[in-house]
């Protein structure tokens, strides 16, 4: 086996996916901590699924960028958004409680859980414009697109 064999030549060269040693490093870590988080589940259940990270989804329109993130049960208080260096993040914590008195038992469960999502704004976005709302448990972040960038053609002279 020489070098030249392991460099893949052209687009569709090389390792596919699943022969790629590199890729199924990935998928075994990522087993790897589904497993070690199922044995959490007060944690990961703080927004009824197996994890903290809420479903976000972003749509873009000729005007804007618009980002909706699900936050079952939480309220404006328990959500912050802020965006620093062209970064705009989502960060929330949810704390649950629940009692039951039945008969001669009482049953205390508490779950409390926080998250963060970030996500890369382009570059000239005026973040004063940025808009976040949240209602029936939808934060929806609507995010203006900066102006198109003008095209300058600039004269080349001769030197004298």
């Amino acid at each position: 086996m020489n070098l030249k064999s392991l460099i893949p030549v052209g687009r569709n060269a090389g390792l596919t996916q699943r022969d790629n040693p590199v890729m199924s490093l990935q998928r075994e870590i990522d087993r790897l901590f589904d497993e070690f988080s199922r044995g959490f589940s007060s944690f990961t259940s703080a927004f009824g699924g197996n994890t903290l990270m809420p479903v976000t989804d972003v749509k873009e329109t000729d005007k804007e960028f618009e980002l909706t993130a699900e936050l079952p049960g939480l309220e404006e208080k328990d959500v912050q958004v802020n965006v620093t260096d062209n970064v705009l993040t989502i960060r929330g914590e949810k704390k649950a409680e629940k009692e039951e008195k039945e008969g001669g038992y009482r049953s205390i469960e508490r779950s409390y859980g926080s998250f963060y999502r970030s996500f890369e704004l382009p570059a000239g976005v005026d973040t004063n414009k940025i808009q976040a709302s949240l209602s029936k448990g939808v934060l929806k972040v609507v995010v203006p697109k900066p102006a198109a960038a003008q095209q300058k053609k600039i004269e080349v002279k001769s030197a004298a």
